[in-house]
């Protein structure tokens, strides 16, 4: 069950927060938006973008989902990517509560999505 990231008040928020400082720091150019908002989530999901969406925030009610948008072309040598491996356009990681996360290698992954966005960007 997802649930409105503004309602959490728990180590769910304190983990969106980090994320949100991590994705901002690897990309100052980003912009943040809240989209889809519905009555399970009032506040919106919070979406980064930069020449196209990089990725998404989701609280659920054991984890925090990162779903990268064009996940499945990008290189992830640090092993990140452990949810939706089996598609063909996104990937995600799922943060549960005892879990550190890598910042080095999620700001390389941001890089690396904005990167394929301004390269799809010029092909157009």
């Amino acid at each position: 069950m997802h649930e409105g990231s503004a309602d959490l008040g728990d180590w769910r928020a304190t983990t969106l927060s980090k994320l949100r400082a991590l994705i901002r720091k690897a990309d100052p150019d980003v912009v943040e938006e809240l989209k889809w908002k519905r009555p399970a989530d009032p506040a919106g999901v919070p979406v980064w973008s930069d020449d196209g969406m990089i990725c998404t925030g989701e609280a659920y009610k054991d984890h925090v989902k990162v779903t990268f948008a064009k996940g499945a072309s990008l290189d992830d040598p640090s092993g990140l990517f452990n949810a939706s491996l089996g598609g063909n356009l996104r990937r995600a990681i799922d943060v549960h509560e005892s879990d550190k996360v890598d910042d080095i290698a999620l700001k390389a992954l941001v890089r690396a999505a904005v990167a394929l966005n301004r390269a799809t960007r010029r092909r157009r």
